[in-house]
């Protein structure tokens, strides 16, 4: 292994994540009780988002703002498309829509998880990285209404079954007020109008107590992973391969575009591993009421068993190799 890979692993906050996996398998009574869970969680999107916004605050506007941006819109837009056309070979197309929307979209947690990995590794990047987490929620939740209300008037056409369109309106709504999504960016607004001032008041509670924050999340998300797993039934190899083959393929499309944006290199890598990365809270969310044909735990269980702890484990650290060579 790599020695860098190697020291990502061990990591404080990876290693809770493996014990957390450890005590779910052999089916220890440790827990975390469900409103700390909560609160950490909670907690997490207010550090990052309001971090973000008092990066942007002191940087400004500006032209590698724009082209990340740009990046990570084009991601969040296309992702989506070749995903639902890989998964339409194998299952049907609200299933396949519903998949492709969850890896479409971004994981808050697997993106917090690589900025304390990138700020231990002392290489800077721009918090306007956190407007990309957010931007790049809904756009994936946009295509996979559209692609379901298609196949929906298909059906329909053909005289399978009644035409019942989702109104994409309502299903941007449910999408945007959303508790953890509006609390990151109600954080980010915050962070950006009061700045480094609002930053320097609120220290250490937004900067030394975070680690072991993510530490207790972590933990609890291994617990989390490990108990889900055993209730998952995946239909056959291909979804086993798919959830973890096309997070490294959408890792090298957006290493690619940022390669062609000239990011510098702490925003090439989160702007991987956001593309990397299966959402498993706010999408599944949202999505169980826009497609409602889909089956809830394929999508779900997918991302949080699967591609979740592969990019935590594995990904990140990945990632960050491979970028880092290539950006020397």
């Amino acid at each position: 292994m790599d020695a860098s890979l190697f020291k990502a692993l061990i990591d404080p906050a990876i290693l809770f994540f493996f014990f957390g996996l450890f005590a779910g398998f052999v089916r220890s009574n440790l827990a975390i009780p469900e409103q700390i869970a909560k609160f950490l969680s909670l907690y997490l999107l207010v550090a990052v988002g309001y971090k973000g916004g008092v990066g942007m605050s002191q940087a400004g506007f500006s032209t590698t703002m724009a082209l990340a941006l740009t990046a990570a819109l084009i991601l969040a837009f296309v992702i989506p498309v070749y995903a639902f056309a890989l998964l339409r070979r194998r299952l049907n197309p609200f299933d396949a829509a519903a998949v492709a929307a969850t890896y479409g979209s971004v994981s808050a947690v697997t993106f917090i998880t690589a900025a304390a990995f990138i700020e231990r590794q002392g290489v800077p990047y721009g918090g306007y990285m956190a407007v990309a987490l957010v931007l790049m929620e809904s756009p994936a939740i946009i295509m996979a209404v559209l692609l379901a209300n298609v196949v929906r008037a298909q059906a329909a056409a053909s005289g399978s079954a009644s035409a019942v369109q989702v109104s994409l309106k309502t299903v941007l709504h449910e999408a945007f007020t959303d508790g953890a999504h509006l609390l990151l960016l109600g954080a980010l607004v915050i962070g950006y109008l009061t700045g480094a001032p609002g930053k320097a008041a609120l220290d250490p509670f937004l900067t030394s107590i975070q680690k072991g924050m993510l530490l207790f999340f972590l933990l609890e998300m291994g617990l989390l992973v490990a108990r889900r797993a055993k209730d998952i039934q995946f239909q056959g190899p291909f979804l086993i391969v798919f959830a973890i083959v096309l997070p490294l393929v959408n890792a090298v499309f957006a290493t690619g575009l940022a390669y062609l944006f000239k990011l510098p290199l702490g925003d090439a890598f989160l702007l991987a591993v956001l593309a990397a990365s299966a959402s498993y809270i706010v999408v599944p969310a949202v999505v169980r009421y826009a497609i409602p044909e889909a089956n809830a735990s394929l999508y779900f269980g997918m991302s949080l068993a699967m591609t979740f702890p592969f990019n935590i484990l594995i990904g990140i650290p990945l990632y960050y190799t491979v970028l880092k060579s290539i950006w020397g």
